[in-house]
Parts: C-alpha cells; structure tokens; sequence
C-alpha cells in the first residue's frame, strides 16, 4: 500500500479512544507487563503448558476476581519511579536527621528497663514480618493483570525494604547502646518461638501461599497489612512516645506515610473491582472472612506484648480493638465490608 494511502494512527492508540493526552503516569506506567502482551497465547514465551505459564494461567488468568479491563485502574497517587525516589529520598533525609540529632544527646542509654523489654519483644524483630510483606507484595507485583497494580505492588515491596532498613539501623543503635539485652542478637529466637508473634508468623507464612492474585492482595493488603500496621506502626509509636522514646515514635510515623499509601491505592483497588463487577464484592467478602480470624489471632498476640509494660502500657482488648477498627475502615473505604 502506498505510504500516502495509509491510515495514520493516533500517537497515543494503546490507550483507545481516551480523548486527551495521555498523563506522564499514564505514559511511563501503561502496557509494561509483558505477560499481558496483545495476542499472547501464553504469559511467558515458552511452551503454554511449562509449569510457569500454568501458574500464570491458574493463579491470574482464571482467578475468580475478574473485570472487564483492568487497565481502567489507576493509582490515586500516580507514582511513577521519578516521583517515587524524590519522595522517599526527602523521607531518608529525614529519618537520618533524626537518627543523627537522637545520637549526639545519647537517647536510648536513658530508656527505662521496661520498655527496652518491649522494643527488644516488639520492634526489632519486626523485620521479620516485614520482609514476609515485602515477598507478598513482590509476588503481587509480578502476579498482577495489569502494570497499573503491578507498579503499586513494586513501589509497596519497595516501601517494606525501606522499613527493613530502617528497623536494622535502629536495632543496631539500640545494640550499642545497650548489649546485654539481646537487640540483634535474639530477634530471630523471638520472632520464631515467643508466644506472642506466633500468630502473625503463621498468618504471614500462610499468606506466602495464598497463591491467587485476588487472595493474596485481599489477604495482606485488606486484612493482615492494616491489622499488624496499626499496632506495629501506630499503636507501637503512641506506647514510644508514652515511654520517652520520641525517636521510636518519630520513626514509625514516619514509616507510617508509606503505609497510608498503600491503603490509599489498595482501598481505589477495592473500590474498582467492586465497581466494574459487583459480584466481586461477594468474592472478597469471601477472602475477608477466610482471612479475618488469622488477623485477629495475630492482633491477639502482639497486644499481649504491649500490654505487658509496667507503666504506661494500654490494655490487650483495647490495642485489639483499635486494630480491627483499622482493619474495618480499610474494608469500608474499599466497599468490601
């Protein structure tokens, strides 16, 4: 065909017939899974029936939570990688700040006994769920059926390594500041035997199973994310302030604004499931109630640990409490409740 008879297509054709131009989140977040490439007979180019393309078949293209396009999604926040790495490099400068100006007046040589025992029980292995976060985020990401979940899942498991590094810094400040009292040392025996994280652990554990997409985003980002942050984060914080130890509290609230992120996109993805296909409100109800116990048995667990301070320390039902409520307000700003 003649050049000059050809039909020229718009330069923006992948999005449609969307009637404007295009936003640079659009640009730079749009078709970038290629597994989900136009025309595909299978995710992966390799033969459909190899074990990674079933997986991809079983567990994303035929999960029971479906819509008629998931391209339709967007992140309220529109965080494309440029944005992302500008707002999490002020955040660092921050916590450095922090941690610099809390060093140089010897901070945590003057924190009473009581509540070392609970940083010792309740901070400092808490990188231990977070990494089990980050792989479930990870695994969403890489599961997602479309590049508009999938780089909210990145930026989240991105958010989690974040709070790793956070959580090991200050767990190694706190070593130095006091050695005997097991900061570093017996993290992994805590997290790993003491009764208190034993529920989590297992919950978090059997969410790295959940090998559904759907299930795995209701299971971490609906139910257990907003159950553990509001008592690891928050809860945790108001206890570090109520103790003397600002630079605690400071730092979880600092974590906190990744993680009030990624309720804001994880409630917009609720909403939009339920949106564009009603009878998915059902479906997640579903997961939620599958979920739900295993998020209070962990909430359970970890108030005993709060509780257990000899001054200041809320009480178990009241931490619990607080807990599900976060949980519950997730659930309703996403219209699954």
């Amino acid at each position: 065909m003649p050049a000059q008879g050809r039909r020229r297509h718009p330069t923006w054709s992948a999005f449609g017939e969307l009637g404007r131009i295009p936003s640079e989140y659009e640009v730079v977040t749009h078709g970038l899974n290629y597994t989900l490439r136009t025309g595909r007979t299978a995710a992966l180019e390799a033969n459909p029936s190899s074990a990674a393309n079933l997986w991809f078949l079983a567990y994303r293209d035929r999960s029971p939570l479906q819509v008629p396009d998931w391209d339709g999604f967007r992140d309220p926040d529109r965080l494309t990688y440029r944005a992302y790495v500008t707002v999490q490099d002020e955040q660092e400068t921050v916590v450095r700040g922090l941690l610099d100006e809390y060093s140089e007046v010897g901070h945590d040589r003057g924190l009473p006994p009581g509540w070392l025992a609970v940083l010792g029980l309740l901070f400092t292995p808490a990188r231990r769920p977070a990494h089990a976060v980050q792989l479930c985020h990870s695994y969403l990401g890489q599961m997602a059926p479309s590049s508009y979940i999938s780089n909210c899942a990145a930026f989240a498991a991105a958010d989690m390594l974040r709070r790793l590094s956070v959580l090991a810094y200050r767990t190694r400040e706190l070593q130095r500041a006091h050695p005997a009292a097991g900061f570093g040392t017996a993290d992994r025996a805590r997290w790993e035997m003491d009764p208190v994280w034993q529920p989590a652990r297992r919950a978090l554990e059997e969410a790295l199973v959940a090998y559904d997409w759907g299930e795995s985003f209701v299971a971490v980002n609906l139910v257990l994310r907003p159950t553990l942050d509001d008592i690891l984060l928050r809860q945790l914080g108001e206890t570090a302030r109520a103790n003397g130890d600002d630079l605690t509290w400071l730092l979880l609230a600092n974590i906190d604004l990744d993680a009030a992120r990624c309720r804001r996109w994880t409630t917009a993805l609720g909403r939009y499931a339920v949106a564009e296909r009603p009878g998915n409100a059902d479906l997640i109800r579903g997961w939620v109630d599958r979920w739900t116990p295993r998020a209070d048995a962990a909430a359970e667990g970890l108030a005993e640990g709060l509780a257990a301070l000899p001054e200041a320390a809320p009480s178990a039902s009241d931490v619990v409490a607080a807990a599900r409520q976060a949980r519950h307000q997730v659930l309703v700003e996403a219209r699954t409740a």
